[in-house]
């Protein structure tokens, strides 16, 4: 054998080293490109909120922050798309092969010795062979669609959830259910109906190119009935638009897009037995219907469930508490996912649940803290994604434009949302008190606007024909809604003379009168939850509310002071209690009950954050004539009158006891 000279290098070493440099080399570059890219989107975030700030101080509403982030989007989409030169890497005719089965996810190529892994990307055209990467700024700056899923989109919907206003909400809840299950449920047959007869009228005039089934089309109608009024909602807040519109509109976009997203699913779930699989076949579409409420029901349930154990009792560590909350609200909607549900549903009642009860176990510090906290994350996710959308048009490489396709989903949508508000209202009219007014009933359908969700459930699935015309479809109805109808939101109220500059406790500030409206607007089946909710589960789950010895029968004393938390009696004495001045006497008062510390007349409490108002207590324990009505009502509109103080609220009646 012959021995190598020392200080020479063999070829085939030679050859490797300059591999493994090529390799490190190539590993920099993306490394690098990959923070060009995060800080394009930091720049785009960074400049909209410096504009934001521009139309805030010149009160321009013609144009919403989203809106904003959009044209932005759309303007980095241009600069990437046509003003960087193309790097393209495909200088050979690829090599053909022939599969006996589809394509897979992973291939393993076998290369003189070396085994090299590829990650299927999806079918290419032919005629763009070329173009494929034409530049690795377009490729690095499309997402994987299950980020929008996993990272921005939960926040979003926990702080829809955390933040929701439970007075004007249940007052109107039969409403909002109505509009969110029936309506989107109607909306969506009516939008693929109709999707359907456009598709076979694009076959007739020879537009289609490819198959596109029935249920793609109501697909897309599920799509395209999830509402996300961002634009106006917000300018509803800043110009105190009436409670109830805004109560409305905000429930309902809240829901439907829970109900949106399961009945996506549910009619990908639908699959026709036998030959014909895109034909009806009615087993398959009431599995379809099971599938929806097997999936919403247990959604509901897990986001309930974990919202109410969530208890995080670490009080003299605010950091450690808000993270710890942080961490199991997010993994409520991973949770969901892992197990087969929707996440989106999960963490919608995980974060109601957890205002209500979870909220007031937390620390002074820690309240203010979480607020923040999904404030600020639900705002930069917002904001994230609209910019997306904007680049994501000219980014997004397998767009199909058909003219006739999307001229036809805009009247749909229209169509569909007239057949959700206006007869629907009609048959809600007939049985509330509180009607719900024609000029209201055209903001409702001006305010139709399709948003993040739409867009998110589009993107997630872009690998057939029809999904990509789908995709490319709304993302020009997100852009026009946005746009337009976000920008008309106030010529639109003035035209409608729909009140604004409305107190939102202004109809409930009038003590007698409040309490009546109250006590007759809220839904029956809520005042029926509330009696039970305050009596039973808020002494078990917080540290508010009755203590379960005054609840309880007296058979039941052991299992009462068994599951009544020890904070109940040592919040009574401890100085953070709520203190109420009256002009008879000064009572210290334990969330919802009050006790007298003066001259032995029993006062009425006040609610704490989030919880729930009023029996009275005396001295010794015995509650002293409050109905869980009257609580309900206290609950309702107390909160307006409290003064938070260094851990203690003073409490201001409005008007002199009787």
């Amino acid at each position: 054998d012959t021995v190598p000279l020392r200080g020479r290098t063999t070829p085939g070493f030679l050859d490797s080293g300059m591999e493994e440099l090529a390799t490190d080399k190539e590993a920099e570059e993306s490394h690098r490109q990959d923070s060009v890219n995060l800080l394009t989107f930091i720049l785009l975030l960074t400049l909209t909120i410096l504009t934001i700030w521009l139309f805030k101080h010149r009160r321009v509403r013609f144009l919403h922050e989203t809106g904003l982030a959009m044209i932005y989007g759309l303007l980095v989409g241009v600069i990437l798309r046509y003003g960087i030169p193309a790097t393209s890497y495909h200088h050979k005719t690829p090599p053909s092969c022939v599969l006996t089965e589809g394509p897979s996810s992973t291939l393993l190529l076998n290369v003189s010795g070396k085994l090299f892994e590829y990650t299927l990307k999806g079918e290419i055209n032919s005629r763009e062979i070329n173009n494929v990467e034409q530049n690795d700024m377009l490729r690095k700056v499309t997402f994987d669609p299950e980020v929008f899923f996993n990272i921005l989109l939960p926040p979003i919907i926990f702080h829809a959830g955390y933040s929701l206003k439970k007075r004007h909400f249940f007052r109107n809840l039969g409403s909002i259910i109505t509009y969110a299950f029936l309506g989107t449920a109607i909306s969506c047959f009516v939008i693929g109906n109709l999707m359907y007869g456009v598709v076979k009228l694009m076959q007739m005039v020879g537009q289609l190119s490819e198959k596109f089934y029935y249920t793609d089309c109501l697909f897309f109608g599920a799509i395209l009935s999830a509402t996300d009024p961002v634009t106006v909602l917000a300018i509803f807040t800043e110009l105190h638009v009436d409670v109830d519109l805004y109560a409305l509109l905000f429930g309902e976009s809240v829901m439907n897009d829970a109900v949106a997203i399961v009945l996506s699913s549910s009619i990908m779930a639908y699959q026709p037995s036998g030959a014909n699989t895109h034909m009806f076949d009615a087993a398959a579409f009431f599995k379809s219907v099971g599938v929806f409420l097997g999936i919403f029901s247990g959604s509901f349930a897990m986001g309930a469930v974990t919202g109410v154990v969530t208890f995080t009792k670490l009080h003299c560590f605010p950091l450690l508490e808000t993270a710890l909350f942080f961490l199991m609200s997010w993994s409520t909607f991973l949770l969901a996912e892992a197990c087969g549900f929707t996440g989106v549903v999960a963490v919608l009642f995980c974060g109601i649940t957890q205002a209500h009860y979870t909220y007031n176990n937390l620390s002074e510090e820690s309240t203010k803290r979480t607020k923040q906290l999904f404030e600020v994350l639900h705002f930069l996710a917002e904001n994230f994604i609209f910019s997306y959308m904007g680049l994501a048009l000219f980014t997004f490489q397998n767009h199909v434009f058909s003219p006739i396709f999307i001229a036809g989903a805009f009247i749909a949508i229209f169509i569909g949302r007239a057949c959700n508000i206006y007869p629907l209202t009609f048959m809600l009219n007939l049985g509330r008190r509180h009607k719900i007014t024609g000029n209201f009933q055209h903001m409702m359908m001006f305010s139709g606007l399709r948003g993040a969700m739409a867009f998110a459930l589009a993107i997630r699935d872009t690998a057939t024909y029809a999904r990509q015309m789908m995709f490319t479809t709304t993302l020009l109805i997100v852009f026009f809604t946005v746009w337009v109808f976000g920008g008309g939101t106030t010529p639109m109220l003035s035209r409608l003379h729909i009140r604004v500059g409305v107190d939102p406790d202004q109809d409930l500030q009038q003590s007698a009168e409040g309490r009546s409206k109250t006590r007759q607007e809220s839904a029956w089946l809520f005042r029926l939850w509330y009696s039970f909710d305050h009596n039973y589960l808020k002494p078990i789950l917080t540290h508010s509310g009755p203590p379960l010895t005054t609840t309880l029968p007296p058979c039941c004393g052991p299992l009462a002071r068994c599951l009544t938390s020890p904070q109940a009696y040592q919040q009574l004495r401890s100085n953070d209690s709520d203190v109420i001045l009256t002009d008879g006497d000064l009572s210290l008062s334990y969330g919802d009950t009050a006790v007298t510390a003066l001259n032995g007349a029993s006062g009425g409490g006040a609610s704490g954050v989030g919880g729930g108002g009023a029996s009275s207590w005396s001295t010794n324990g015995k509650r002293s004539g409050s109905t869980s009505e009257e609580a309900l009502e206290r609950e309702l509109d107390s909160r307006e009158q409290e003064l938070l103080s260094h851990g203690t609220r003073l409490v201001f009646p409005i008007e002199d006891p009787i």
